[in-house]
């Protein structure tokens, strides 16, 4: 099992093309923990800010009557992707992980493979 710190550094470390993850919970807009980013690029306001893609998803499923999960969530930027991966495991309710990636270096699939690993391992 692994605390927040040690899977947002694997994050980072395992993940090519990662330049910043975040676990966050959008019930408060809060992130409980960052990792890289920028000068240029706040992850905590961009964490922040993602709490209401989330939320509206939730309330659209809701009016449409849908009973799926959300698995992830993927914003696609002209050189970066924003993927937003909700928790369903041990007291992950209300949290997601973020993950923010150069687009010209990342595999996709190999980044969604890795954060549900990472998501598997997280003890929160």
């Amino acid at each position: 099992m692994a605390n927040t710190e040690t899977a947002l550094k694997e994050a980072l470390a395992s993940i090519e093309g990662a330049t910043g993850a975040a676990l966050v919970d959008y019930t408060s807009g809060m992130a409980l923990g960052t990792i890289g980013g920028s000068k240029s690029f706040d992850l905590t306001v961009a964490a922040a800010g993602n709490t209401d893609v989330v939320r509206a998803k939730l309330r659209t499923m809701e009016h449409l009557g849908l009973k799926g999960e959300i698995e992830d969530i993927l914003i696609t930027l002209s050189d970066q992707y924003h993927l937003l991966r909700l928790l369903t495991g041990r007291g992950g309710n209300g949290l997601f992980l973020y993950l923010v990636l150069d687009s010209k270096r990342a595999n996709l699939a190999m980044a969604r493979h890795q954060l549900k690993k990472i998501e598997a391992e997280l003890e929160v």
